[in-house]
């Protein structure tokens, strides 16, 4: 493989002004289709396999007027002091802000007075506002209506707050990115010192995330994709564009501090770092598309999309990056570099320097870094999964305050009521079996109220009952009334005849939860075990893939453990500015293995090819350790501090399930990188010296060759260069 990355490395180089056209001409064309594409998306969240999904599906069949995932918005009237909103004066102020929410959008708006939603004390109502459309398809004139409405109402003395899917924005996108670029811009400069270097990885990075994002954008319509598929596709885009760039670009500048010629230190900087770029990408590629084994599409296509822009990264990298060196010239040198005022960076610097901390004392390094993040992981053992809800939100926000006027008037459970299905079969009546369930619910613990059941029209073979829990739609009363309510459900079938099925927000979410957390064990043991095979193929030993697995698992376990000692204990919670603790997000830990588990592997791949080189070029295995951190700490180190600097930007956010993601992906990325690839990697490499790099040799005949390391281009006889063109 080295050979022919270098032969390709070298053809980029000389060929520049064609490969940079290609480029230009593939974003231009993904641009073009992004721009005239439909802009149509799938944004039905589905969860198949579930009983969740499946009643909401046989709803759609059965009650075909009736759109269960299209927008709402609940609007809470509290009367002020001891008045009664049903009083005269405050009822008609009610009425007049119900009037107002009309509009193209608006299927209808109840009025909570006809609706009988008045709290038994009479101090608050609550009108229910159904829209045609989806929430991420209404207009801002239809979110101004509510606004306006709500302000109207307060100005009329009423206390006057609103939730509901209407209220969810869409993720602005429009600060982080440029934030995140920005520093990792300073990072980059600090590393090179050279504008054109730094410059180098940014400009890839964006030309990559542009074709890749847009050519989903292009093809959403096509193929059903969900607005939000580009999401994970940009972040990780930008993360692995830059980290591929800057490690062949920084081999590209030693291999010219080696004295060697523009086109072949790009050729070599190809044919090694490229080498590793390549499996680096298909750990990324991996773990990804194995978030397929979860079986939520959403989840699915958000993998497979984010995967296609790490791929179009890693061809990228090895002949645009290549490309542009040639455009650039000696200029991706530092300054004082160039003008010969600096000797090359062979001499010792900062990760020679650790290195050899590392190599004087490697076991007690070792039970230093195990040690503290096995305490850090301690809090992981009392982890909760759940989706938030209104009660997540911070204080302050309309949301958060109409879920608390609800709890507190009507119940908890008025926040995310069940809807029970009975399905009687097609065509068969369904009114004796549904006043039997109607009467069993009621007698069930934690039920505050259960509603009448609604058959669908005039076939009358299914029905709709709506029961209200006494605990909030989070809290584990409620899940265990869910399972009960189906555990009855299988006697009430034998009894009645008639399926009886839980759906609902609150329903849906906790299957969402159990699918996810069954789906965890799974995932971690296949992307795990095919990133081992491949570092096995990579490294040619069994011991170092093993010990690159156990410290990603390690990191994790940690990285969740500081997670749920923040949200869910509430250690530290002002100073990340979490106001509400609960339980972690259940998309949360399968989202970290696959995000984290690409970047770890693309750290340890970075750092300990170059050992293995070192290695198979003949160095001892304690001067090969030194020899990889000399080459490859610097880089790691900025690429660390790029996606650290990246994810941290989301704690800022007002949103507890983005500010949740952001402080766990850089805890992990902070973890992984800097205690287990910068800590425990060396240390565990010193105390096995050559058993580090054992192969048996029956497993050393079987494995292919790929010659990550470079060692057949050391062998290799110069190759003639082409005359550069001239004036480049």
């Amino acid at each position: 493989m080295a050979t022919f990355l270098y032969k390709l490395g070298r053809l980029a180089f000389r060929r520049r002004w064609y490969v940079a056209l290609i480029w230009v001409v593939l974003l231009g064309l993904a641009g073009t289709g992004a721009a005239t594409a439909s802009k149509s998306t799938n944004d039905s969240f589905s969860i198949p396999g579930t009983e969740a999904q499946h009643a909401f599906d046989l709803l759609g069949q059965r009650y075909p007027g009736k759109k269960a995932d299209t927008a709402s918005a609940r609007i809470v009237f509290k009367a002020p002091g001891d008045q009664k909103i049903d009083a005269k004066e405050n009822k008609a102020k009610v009425e007049k802000v119900v009037a107002e929410l009309t509009g193209p959008q608006v299927d209808h708006a109840d009025d909570p007075f006809v609706a009988h939603t008045v709290s038994h004390d009479r101090s608050t109502a609550f009108a229910q506002v159904t829209y045609k459309v989806k929430s991420n398809q209404l207009t801002d004139a239809s979110r101004k209506t509510l606004t306006d409405a709500r302000k109207h109402g307060q100005d009329s003395g009423l206390t006057v707050e609103m939730g509901g899917s209407a209220l969810q924005q869409m993720p602005a996108g429009d600060n982080t990115e440029v934030i995140g670029l920005m520093m990792s811009a300073v990072v980059l400069l600090i590393t090179f010192s050279s504008l054109v270097a730094a410059g180098l990885p940014l400009l890839t990075a964006i030309i990559g995330v542009g074709i890749g994002v847009s050519s989903i954008t292009a093809l959403s319509a096509t193929l059903g994709l969900s607005s939000n598929t580009s999401t994970l596709a940009m972040m990780i885009g930008l993360a692995v564009g830059i980290d591929y760039a800057l490690f062949i670009v920084s081999r590209y500048r030693a291999e010219l501090a080696e004295g060697r010629e523009r086109e072949e230190a790009a050729g070599r900087a190809v044919g090694t770092a490229g080498s590793a770029v390549v499996f680096a990408g298909l750990t990324v590629v991996i773990a990804l598309v194995g978030l397929a084994v979860v079986n939520i599409p959403m989840l699915t296509q958000m993998g497979v999309a984010a995967a296609g822009t790490v791929v179009i990264a890693v061809l990228i990298a090895l002949t645009l990056i290549p490309a542009l060196l040639g455009f650039a010239g000696r200029k991706v040198l530092a300054r004082k570099v160039r003008k010969g005022t600096q000797a090359d960076a062979e001499k010792p610097n900062m990760g020679t320097r650790w290195a050899r901390v590392v190599l004087r004392r490697p076991l007690l390094v070792l039970l230093a870094g195990v040690l503290g993040l096995g305490a850090l992981a301690v809090p992981a053992a009392s982890l909760q999964l759940g989706l938030p809800d209104d009660s997540a939100q911070p204080v302050k926000t309309t949301q958060r305050k109409a879920y608390d006027l609800i709890s507190e008037s009507f119940g908890p459970g008025f926040n995310g009521p069940l809807m029970i299905v009975v399905d009687a079969g097609k065509g068969k009546p369904v009114k004796n079996a549904a006043d039997t369930v109607v009467k069993t619910l009621n007698g069930m613990g934690d039920v505050a109220s259960v509603g009448r059941a609604v058959p669908n029209g005039p076939h009358g073979d299914t029905a709709m009952i709506n029961v209200v829990p006494k605990s909030r739609p989070s809290s584990t009363e409620t899940e265990d009334l869910v399972h009960a309510i189906r555990d009855k459900g299988r006697s009430l079938k034998a009894e009645t005849g008639a399926t009886v099925l839980v759906t609902g927000t609150t329903a849906m979410n906790i299957d969402v939860s159990q699918k996810l957390n069954d789906a965890l064990l799974p995932y971690l043991a296949l992307v795990v075990g095919l990133a081992f095979l491949l570092l096995i193929v990579v490294f040619r030993s069994v011991l170092v893939p093993l010990k690159a697995a156990l410290g990603f698992l390690l990191s994790v376990v940690a990285a969740l453990g500081a997670v749920v000692a923040v949200f869910q204990w509430g250690w530290l919670s002002s100073v990340f500015g979490v106001e509400e603790t609960g339980p972690i997000m259940s998309m949360m830990p399968i989202f970290m293995v696959g995000v984290v588990f690409g970047l770890a592997m693309d750290y340890e791949v970075f750092l300990v090819t170059r050992m293995r080189e070192a290695y198979v070029h003949g160095e001892r295995p304690g001067e090969a350790i030194v020899t990889g951190f000399r080459h490859g700490a610097r880089v790691v180190t900025a690429a660390a501090v790029i996606m650290i600097s990246v994810f941290a930007g989301f704690i800022g956010s007002s949103e507890s399930m983005i500010k949740m993601i952001g402080f766990g992906l850089a805890v992990a990325v902070f973890l992984d990188a800097f205690i287990v690839r910068m800590a425990i990697v060396p240390a565990v490499l010193a105390l096995l010296g050559r058993a580090a790099w054992w192969l048996p040799g029956w497993l050393d005949r079987v494995l292919p060759s790929v010659d990550v390391e470079g060692e057949g281009l050391a062998a290799a006889s110069p190759v003639e260069r082409e005359p550069e063109p001239v004036g480049v």
